[in-house]
């Protein structure tokens, strides 16, 4: 559990070392210049760029809302706008967390698996939600990117439901679609988890304006603080 800012301050500076290093030998690797993550504006996080005609769009602006809340609850500096990244592009290592939203199908390429493997190995982490359609294509394309990996439900006590807020019960229920109770997954290499996965609760929506879903204000705040919580507990993976 990571509640103290200043330890969240030190295992962000850790984390985005341990990253750069990572990205600068993928860089190496691949034959690709590294930009720099963290600019003035403030750390920046990438929005995926997926083909297969799902909105991979959709959640750009709630995103955005997300940082700017995130920012003030965890002292994380953010740059507010999320930047659009091809999952085959060398910009992908620029961004410590890259987030991927949608509707709709998720399809990659061979080139696109093999940069997000490579981008997982780098230490970067992607945060998923599923906004009622993607999860059948979203799990099989990571299969191909993470073959040996599986889904794993994380428990109620896992430090990802605890990092900054607190959530006894899991993940909050923001919207509703089959009526089936919110889940939170987990992808792992070597130990390390590489994809959160929030599904059948749409974190995303809880996101937006007030007047774009009508989400009462605790729904909304529990939303934001579960992002917070994603966002922190990634940045600070490994960090007690």
């Amino acid at each position: 559990m990571i509640r103290d800012k200043n330890l969240i301050k030190q295992g962000l500076t850790r984390t985005l070392r341990d990253f750069l290093a990572g990205t600068v030998a993928c860089a190496l690797f691949l034959g690709a210049a590294t930009a720099s993550f963290a600019a003035e504006s403030g750390l920046k996080i990438g929005l995926l760029k997926y083909n297969g005609g799902g909105d991979w769009y959709s959640g750009g602006r709630a995103l955005a809302n997300l940082l700017r809340y995130a920012e003030s609850s965890a002292n994380v500096n953010f740059d507010y706008e999320p930047k659009a990244v091809e999952p085959s592009s060398n910009e992908l290592f620029s961004y410590p967390i890259t987030f991927i939203n949608g509707h709709g199908n998720v399809s990659l390429n061979e080139s696109e698996v093999a940069n997000l493997r490579a981008y997982f190995n780098a230490g970067g982490f992607l945060f998923a939600n599923d906004d009622y359609g993607m999860d059948a294509s979203f799990r099989r394309e990571m299969k191909k990117v993470l073959p040996e990996a599986e889904w794993f439900e994380l428990p109620f006590n896992h430090p990802i439901y605890n990092t900054v807020a607190h959530f006894s019960s899991g993940l909050p229920k923001v919207h509703e679609h089959d009526n089936k109770p919110a889940q939170g997954f987990g992808l792992f290499v070597n130990g390390v988890m590489v994809c959160f996965y929030n599904y059948e609760c749409d974190l995303c929506d809880g996101w937006e304006a007030e007047e774009i879903h009508n989400d009462p204000a605790d729904k909304r705040k529990a939303a934001l603080d579960m992002g917070t919580n994603v966002l922190v507990y990634a940045l600070t993976r490994g960090v007690e």
